[in-house]
């Protein structure tokens, strides 16, 4: 489709204050993960088709109303990909639109120059948002917030007006995220949430409670691969498409300020319209469709049990994820998105942590904190036939 041949839109984007920095970004972020060759060394020589790309993306965005770009350091081309493109191709003025970017310093030191270099590469002498990246463990979360270390380092380059405000991104359990709101060293969160995965809805709550700046995590891909939706999801959500009910539900939580869209790899920008105008509550029709995709986990016996009472399982399976892809493959026909995110789990990695089901890990689950009625041994030998895929035959 022609976008120039679309009415302006700019006006259908809603805006929300992001808490305590009082900066207004639109509920719709643009994301930097997604261009093409993006994840390839070496990071500063971008292929002219990724540059063209990154370039038409940026402009229908801001055409769209968007006003959030948001990267990171470990996206590889992603930071000298913008730099280029807003500066050079699109020379946009730098009070036209915010900035967030992460990186992961372990040190101050680190930190330091890991953000001269990103300000060089985004062609930019100041960041409006910047997170440290990942504290998905409690060892990380000490790392991040040590006296001395790289966030206290953040908050100097805060008082020097190299940053705007600093906050983190997760994807911690949930007790981890709760600690590191606590430590009230952070402005906003950039965390995990969607219909298909509630459970950091506390913290949530909790940020809001400190008035933290709520930034979800990739709600069209993690959130479900919801720009390729199988047939039955498409049907539960009619008249809307899967993505655009879950930007609703989303944004009908006051506290959730913006999402992150990798257009247009996850989303197309026609998608858009339908998100708006959000309601809070959620409408009626809207309030229907989440009443049948509730009614669907009626067609798993098991599915009120979420595994949660048993994180960090000596077996180093990860139960409670093992039995939400389970959930999402028989009662919404998500395959594909369920196969793919099982076959991510990286052992003790703490990105998609979980072992595979092997014989001695099995040996190894403590059903002590799992209730008599649940057979959780036939239940993750079944995902784990249904879902893995050998690497040597790529086969189930």
């Amino acid at each position: 489709m022609d976008f120039s041949q679309l009415s302006p839109l700019s006006a259908a984007m809603e805006y929300r204050r992001f808490g305590k920095t009082e900066k207004k970004v639109s509920v719709i972020t643009l994301g930097g993960m997604r261009y093409k060759n993006v994840w390839k060394e070496p990071r500063h020589e971008i292929p002219a088709d990724t540059l063209d790309e990154c370039r038409d993306t940026v402009q229908q965005a801001f055409d769209h109303g968007i006003n959030m770009i948001e990267t990171a350091y470990g996206y590889t081309k992603s930071e000298t990909l913008y730099g280029k493109v807003l500066n050079q191709e699109l020379n946009k003025a730098r009070s036209s639109y915010l900035l967030m970017t992460k990186g992961h310093p372990k040190s101050a030191e680190a930190t330091r120059r890991m953000l001269e270099e990103q300000l060089k590469d985004l062609q930019t002498d100041y960041i409006d948002f910047y997170a440290w990246h990942g504290i998905n463990t409690q060892e990380l979360l000490e790392t991040a917030c040590a006296p001395g270390g790289p966030v206290e380092e953040l908050l100097r380059m805060k008082d020097e007006g190299i940053i705007g405000h600093v906050g983190f991104s997760t994807h911690a359990p949930l007790d981890v995220i709760i600690r590191a709101i606590e430590t009230r060293m952070f402005d906003f969160i950039n965390l995990h949430y969607y219909y298909f995965f509630q459970r950091n809805k506390a913290a949530i709550d909790l940020a809001e409670c400190y008035d933290m700046g709520v930034f979800i995590i990739s709600p069209n891909d993690k959130g479900g691969q919801l720009y390729n939706p199988p047939p039955k999801l498409s049907r539960l959500t009619d008249p809307l498409h899967p993505l655009q009910w879950n930007a609703r539900f989303c944004l009908s939580h006051p506290a959730i300020h913006t999402l992150t869209f990798g257009l247009p790899k996850t989303a197309s920008f026609e998608l858009l319209r339908g998100i708006f105008p959000l309601q809070i509550p959620l409408s009626p029709t809207d309030a229907l469709i989440k009443h049948r995709l509730d009614e669907q986990l009626l067609s798993d016996p098991y599915s009120a049990f979420d595994g949660y009472s048993m994180q960090n399982d000596p077996s180093g399976i990860n139960i409670a994820e093992v039995l939400r892809l389970r959930r999402l493959a028989l009662c919404y026909d998500m395959d594909q998105f369920a196969r793919t995110r099982y076959n991510a789990f990286e052992g003790k990695g703490h990105w998609v942590p979980g072992a595979f089901p092997t014989s001695e890990n099995m040996e190894l689950i403590d059903l002590s904190r799992c209730p008599k009625n649940i057979p959780l041994r036939h239940l993750i030998e079944s995902t784990h036939k249904a879902l893995y895929v050998d690497p040597a035959t790529k086969k189930t």
